[in-house]
């Protein structure tokens, strides 16, 4: 293992716009760290000073034309390198803005009835998540700084991310990846290890140009370590220079590191090089297990089978997380008891006003109210579900209203009792199978914010802006309180104009705008306007020649 001292290069540049950024450059003998100003550029400027003389004190000597020439040639040179500095860093800055403002250019959108089943504008946008010619190789295994533990933290979407951003963590440190390892004492209890759930070699050889990934660190290393593995956990959301500064001397001089509890622990806004291997980790890198995907597209195509459509509705009504949220879903004394004295086992929670905490928005949507929202939106009562969830807080019972209003009403439970039975152990197993055909649904819906949520929306605007629902809490949370005061039509109106902007249409997405993995706007592209109209025109054609 190649070990050395690293040195740290800050750079600060000022824009004529008074805007100030930050970049770093990390000098390590493997390769440069990947966080480079766009001008590729540093500016460095002497100051001479001289005192002149009064010119009435000393006699006028004839000028020198030479002198003057080379003056001049000095100052042009020294405007031309300030402006051109100037000019690459407007140019960066004005694609970020151009980037902002290249979903807004198509008049109309939102301000007309919307198609609930696809988003008018999807053709007109790609995912992009290629590596740039200027993304260096990765640095080869004995090269590196040292190897990289990762210990994620929480679910199967929650581990996602950390994840995906451990590859990037160790593209910044150049640091040899091991396959992560997943959590396994968590509420959910699952003992599967990373090959149980992704396809390892697919992910290791994936991002073998990005990053190298090994699946354990070698025993002859091992043995010849002095000390054990140093481990530590670094705060959330920390930048690329927290681990420039404060992780990298660390692994240089221990050479095997463990990050512990790591999800989120990456900033959102990080340089759009490494957003886009985000990108490729979560998106193309992170493959299910051959098992789990083929019974995840069964499940897919029995959908499809039955319906031409069909919606995917992700419900979190699991009880530890009503009794976290202290909302009041209706159930009476017995819930508020139940739920009570599961809320006991966070000290550090206070009593809440459920009514208030509704009113604010904060509450997750019970079964019956999602069944109301998607009734309002136009969906039909004929209108094929398939409902994702774990364990649903008072079973049958709380589902029932759903089912009365959408009859045609599906589980991966019931769509392949004996094919699950070998999963049914292993709650990520079973969430990734929910994940792949909530992924293939025309529609996702949603009635939380969580980390599946999250994961699914920015990967369905990643894929072209599949129609994702996610409901407008601060807006629902209010009405539905009053739902019993007024007419269907009413109703199901209000609805429609609370959910403007929350169907997941192209103009939803801002740079730096929530997390990134739910809004992934540095890997989307939008497709020259040619394209789209050539393309429409030949489906045009082709469907009336059919």
């Amino acid at each position: 293992m190649k070990l050395g001292g690293g040195v740290a290069v800050a750079f600060v540049d000022e824009s004529v716009m008074g805007v100030a950024k930050a970049w770093r450059f990390s000098v390590i003998p493997a390769k440069p760290a990947l966080l480079k100003h766009p001008s590729g550029s540093v500016l460095s400027h002497k100051h001479e000073c001289c005192r002149c003389r009064s010119s009435a004190a000393l006699p006028r000597k004839p000028i020198s034309w030479s002198l003057v020439c080379g003056l001049m040639l000095f100052c042009l040179g020294m405007i031309s390198l300030f402006t051109g500095h100037v000019a690459s860093d407007l140019e960066w800055y004005s694609q970020r803005l151009m980037k902002r403002r290249s979903y807004f250019r198509l008049e109309g959108i939102n301000k007309g009835p919307v198609d609930i089943w696809k988003s008018d504008y999807t053709n007109y946008f790609y995912g992009c998540s290629n590596r740039s010619r200027n993304f260096s190789h990765a640095v080869p295994e004995l090269s590196s700084n040292g190897y990289l533990l990762i210990g994620a933290s929480g679910g199967l979407n929650q581990q996602r991310t950390g994840i995906s951003d451990a590859v990037v963590v160790a593209r910044i440190l150049n640091a040899t990846l091991v396959v992560p390892e997943l959590d396994h004492n968590s509420y959910w209890k699952d003992d599967s290890n990373f090959v149980d759930i992704f396809d390892v070699n697919w992910f290791i050889s994936y991002l073998a140009k990005d990053v190298t990934i090994v699946k354990r660190v070698p025993d002859k290393f091992m043995r010849s370590m002095e000390k054990p593995p140093y481990t530590m956990r670094v705060p959330r959301k920390s930048p690329p220079e927290y681990y420039l500064d404060q992780v990298l001397p660390i692994l240089q001089r221990r050479s095997v590191l463990q990050l512990t509890k790591f999800d989120y622990r990456l900033a959102n806004n990080i340089d759009d090089e490494l957003q886009k291997l985000r990108c490729r980790t979560n998106y193309h890198a992170l493959r299910f297990t051959k098992p789990i995907q083929e019974l995840g597209q069964k499940l897919v195509t029995r959908m499809r089978a039955m319906a031409k459509h069909f919606i995917a509705v992700h419900l979190r009504f699991e009880p530890d997380m009503l009794a976290f949220s202290g909302c009041y879903f209706g159930g009476g004394d017995k819930e508020r008891y139940e739920l009570g004295e599961i809320r006991k086992r966070w000290e550090t929670l206070t009593d809440v006003d459920a009514d208030g905490e509704r009113r604010r928005g904060r509450c997750p949507l019970t079964p019956h109210e999602v069944g109301l929202t998607l009734r309002a939106l136009g969906f039909a009562n004929d209108t094929y579900i398939y409902v994702a969830s774990g364990e649903i807080y008072g079973g049958e019972e709380t589902l029932r209203p759903l089912r009365d209003l959408f009859p045609n009403f599906y589980t991966k439970e019931m769509l392949a009792e004996e094919e699950l039975k070998h999963f049914f152990p292993f709650s990520s197993r079973l969430a990734a199978i929910d994940y792949i055909v909530s992924d293939e649904s025309d529609v996702f819906v949603t009635n939380n914010n969580g980390n599946m949520a999250k994961i699914l929306a920015g990967r369905r605007r990643y894929m072209g802006h599949k129609r994702t629902i996610r409901p407008n809490t601060k807006r629902l949370g209010p009405l539905m309180m009053e739902r019993d005061h007024m007419d269907w039509d009413t109703f199901a109106r209000k609805v429609k104009m609370f959910h403007k902007g929350f169907m997941g249409e192209p103009d939803e997405m801002r740079p730096g705008r929530g997390e990134f993995h739910e809004y992934p706007y540095s890997c989307i592209c939008e497709r020259p306007l040619g394209d789209v109209v050539d393309n429409k025109r030949n489906l045009t054609e082709a469907r009336n020649k059919s």
